[in-house]
């Protein structure tokens, strides 16, 4: 079964602007285009969106009207924040006593440095009563004298009584200027960080609410009746309100995009994926299912912003050889790759050449900029000066596969590569390997700190490469440690499939000190509501709940889509084919391996293992019906129930495992099957609680509906 109805994805990076059509029931790409980014254009980057969303419909043969999600990822927040390009925010502090001093320490926020030599422009003023709209109106004309474009009100404990940056909004709305309220940011303690992300978010406020505008109402008099939605940092989309409201949500949100295009297309549930462009290398994690988040930095400091932790290394398929020694003769070695690529230095690549290009060829070493060592392996040929870069040697190797956006000629790569060799008094195969390895090296390490950070199973872990670059990286960083590495898919255009296919997101976090069952599903329903009230089908929302006792800090995670969606896909993995994947994972034979339960879209498969220091261990591996691995479980017992009996049977299975010591209660990692959905309710220690969620997952559901516990007992 097919539909007319497609997903639209639209990319805005800072040269070009790409967007893909994907099929709204199979997802299957059915379309991608390519535009220049209309940064100088009156409309801004709307321009361009609108004209790759043209672009696009022609080339698919569909109407506005089949458009049935359409979302956008842009890097104009991050690169407003990168330049400086920000507004002059007007800070009001509030309150008096003690809580007045730590407020008016924040004027020092106006020491933020933006870049080099520039400073965040802001202005402060304080009101000790926000009650007495007088002496807010008063503190509002101090700011907007000093230039203040936008409003930021903070006081200390207004995560719990917001009274007061609630009554300086009801100011600045009768003024007509944008403000940002600082318990709209989060939710969590520490007057000083809060405080700051709020500045930052309501320093880009304008410049967004400006875009957001014109491209909300150039895709609806494009004929586009789908509610537009934008990329957030950590992953998922969110409505346009939400995007006026918290733009800062957008920043980082371009390696966001990538990893949904990896978990979604990909089904990407343990591993790492690196999305390789020309001038770096974006990595970062997905572990069980969810990718990796934290509170990011900004501006050199620590935020409340929740955003993908992505870790940046400055190699790319574009990126430069370096030598020491050997320039003329041989002898000489490889110093380096990177950070310096060709495109800064504005050269083509020596492989993307003709052979009749490359004749005569023979070494030099340059400066791409002025500033840099003179170092840089370039190629002075019949067709001119071109660079020699990863993807060179990538291609003279042969790791470039067939069909790959950075694939080249093998023959021309190798001769490319054969004045470097001879500088390097060796073969085109070793100096194809040297330049590989010294550009991957950085990259490699990266990827295991972060297998260790994020506990991976070593033994599964999963290298996905993404981005126009990614056969320059991933398949020699996979060949070189032994680990199960591919190419996603698309990969060139991965950054725009991820917005087309990401889940509506929210994040509610509230400190709570000794939480209890009533306050953790208040929060979790807040998280759920929320992601609802900007388009998602209640009936697909999923919340994952965490409750940190160390911090008190409970966390929901609400996705969902904004339509139910099924896929039609071509592929179904059939249970011989299933149970291979599980015994590989498992790495015992498959007739060691037991089927333990299964619903219609999930099997759980498990074995028993002996080992002398451990003793006994059952691991479980969770199958999917297209055969990816959803869920590894290094030790667990696994119970079929039904809906109606799940609470008494859930009960006796948290009880049994559920331990008691000096450091207080802990209750086993549980996670449920239920119908389509895993739900992971592995984030909360507290038995009551847990059961209670537990309850809230099997609500609205049929008495005899199958439920597969997983439970792990906690070390």
């Amino acid at each position: 079964m097919t539909t007319h109805r497609i997903r639209v994805g639209i990319d805005v990076g800072g040269t070009f602007t790409d967007a893909v059509a994907v099929d709204a029931t199979t997802f299957d790409l059915l379309g991608q285009v390519k535009v220049p980014t209309s940064h100088h254009h009156e409309d801004g980057v709307a321009h361009g969106i609108v004209e790759a969303l043209g672009r696009l419909l022609e080339q698919t043969g569909h109407a506005p009207e089949d458009v049935a999600f359409l979302a956008h990822g842009t890097t104009q927040a991050t690169n407003a924040l990168l330049e400086g390009d920000v507004a002059t925010v007007g800070l009001l502090g509030l309150g008096t006593g003690a809580g007045a001093a730590f407020t008016r320490r924040l004027a020092a926020l106006a020491k933020l440095e933006l870049t080099p030599g520039k400073r965040l422009p802001l202005t402060y003023a304080h009101v000790a009563d926000p009650e007495d709209r007088a002496a807010v109106e008063r503190a509002v004309d101090q700011v907007v004298r000093g230039g203040a474009q936008v409003l930021v009100a903070t006081q200390p404990f207004s995560v719990d009584r917001p009274e007061g940056e609630d009554a300086v909004r009801e100011v600045a709305a009768a003024r007509g200027l944008p403000m940002t309220a600082a318990h709209d940011i989060t939710s969590l303690y520490g007057l000083r960080k809060r405080s700051r992300t709020a500045v930052v978010n309501a320093a880009i406020l304008p410049k967004m609410f400006a875009t957001a505008d014109l491209v909300d109402a150039s895709i609806t008099k494009a004929g586009v009746t789908a509610p537009l939605m934008v990329m957030r940092c950590d992953g998922g989309v969110m409505s346009l309100d939400e995007m006026r409201r918290r733009p800062l949500l957008t920043v980082l949100s371009g390696p966001a995009a990538g990893v949904a295009g990896a978990l979604m297309e990909e089904r990407v549930s343990e591993g790492v994926f690196l999305e390789t462009g020309g001038t770096s290398t974006d990595i970062s994690v997905v572990r069980r299912g969810k990718v990796a988040v934290r509170h990011a930095t900004l501006l050199g400091k620590a935020s409340y912003l929740s955003a993908l932790d992505v870790r940046t290394v400055g190699v790319g398929g574009g990126s430069m050889i370096r030598i020491s020694g050997g320039n003329s003769g041989s002898g000489g070695k490889v110093a380096a790759v990177g950070p310096r690529s060709a495109h800064i230095a504005g050269l083509p690549y020596a492989c993307f050449a003709s052979a009749g290009d490359l004749t005569g060829a023979r070494l030099a070493t340059v400066r791409p900029l002025p500033e840099d060592a003179g170092d840089h392996v370039v190629l002075d040929a019949t067709g001119g000066r071109y660079a020699l870069t990863l993807t060179c040697a990538a291609n003279a190797l042969g790791r470039v596969p067939e069909g790959d956006f950075a694939r080249a000629d093998r023959d021309v790569a190798r001769a490319a590569l054969a004045p470097l060799a001879a500088a390097l008094g060796t073969d085109v195969d070793t100096a194809a390997t040297q330049v590989l390895d010294a550009g991957v090296a950085r990259v490699r390490s990266v990827v295991e700190t972060m297998i260790d950070d994020y506990r991976l199973d070593k033994d599964t872990v999963l290298l996905v490469g993404g981005g126009g670059g990614a056969a320059s990286v991933t398949p020699h960083l996979a060949a070189t440690t032994g680990r199960e590495g591919r190419i996603a898919a698309h990969s060139e255009v991965i950054s725009p499939l991820g917005v087309a296919l990401a889940l509506v997101r929210e994040q509610i976090e509230r400190i709570i000190p000794g939480a209890g069952q009533e306050d953790i599903l208040a929060v979790r329903a807040e998280a759920e509501r929320a992601v609802v009230a900007q388009g998602a089908a209640a009936g697909a929302v999923e919340v994952e709940v965490t409750v940190d006792p160390q911090t008190s800090t409970v966390r929901a995670v609400a996705s969902g889509a904004t339509e139910l969606r099924t896929q039609d896909r071509a592929h179904r993995a059939d249970g011989a084919e299933r149970l291979r994947l599980a015994a590989a994972s498992l790495k015992v034979p498959a007739h060691r391996v037991d089927i333990l339960a299964g619903t219609p879209a999930y099997t759980v498969y498990g074995t028993e293992l002996r080992r002398r220091l451990r003793g006994v261990r059952h691991p479980v591996r969770v199958v999917d019906a297209d055969g990816v691995i959803r869920l590894y479980a290094p030790d667990a017992r696994v119970d079929t129930t039904t809906v109606g009996s799940a609470p008494q049977t859930l009960a006796a299975l948290v009880d049994a495992a559920t331990a008691y010591g000096d450091g207080g209660v802990r209750a086993p990692a549980l996670r449920l099957l239920i119908g389509s959905r895993i739900a992971d309710l592995s984030g909360v220690l507290d038995p009551h609680p847990l059961l209670a969620l537990a309850r809230t997952e099997l609500e609205g559901r049929p008495g005899d509906e199958p439920v597969v516990a997983i439970v792990e007992e906690r070390s």
